[in-house]
């Protein structure tokens, strides 16, 4: 199982970008996906996710500015990122959910992490 996230970049405050994770490995059918992100000295922290069915979750931070959604074709999972703020700067990695515990967007409950994509966020 492989997961690789990218399409990071710098934007400036009110920009967009539009990540992408491409999965490997397993179906994303039968798994949820995260996107997550951690900051300079912050914990990380859930973004959003969309689960097996397609239905999908966000954090308040990133809900009515950040859609989530997924090419099965491809096995791919995309962030479209609007609006973006300094505070959005951090590291965005994507998983697959692998354990079954609340909060859904708890990084614990996720494993096989991408790399990361770095978003830069500044004037």
């Amino acid at each position: 199982v492989q997961l690789q996230a990218s399409g990071g970049g710098s934007v400036r405050p009110g920009g967009s970008l539009r990540l992408s994770c491409a999965a490997s490995g397993f179906t994303l059918y039968n798994y949820a996906v995260g996107w997550f992100r951690q900051a300079p000295g912050k914990e990380r922290e859930g973004v959003s996710c969309i689960r097996g069915y397609g239905d999908t979750l966000y954090s308040e931070s990133a809900e009515g500015r950040f859609t989530i959604s997924r090419d099965i074709a491809k096995n791919t999972v995309y962030l479209q990122m609007n609006n973006l703020q300094p505070e959005d700067t951090a590291v965005y990695y994507c998983a697959r959910r692998v354990l079954n515990f609340d909060p859904i967007l708890n990084p614990a409950a996720y494993g096989d992490w991408g790399q990361g994509t770095l978003v830069t966020v500044s004037s």
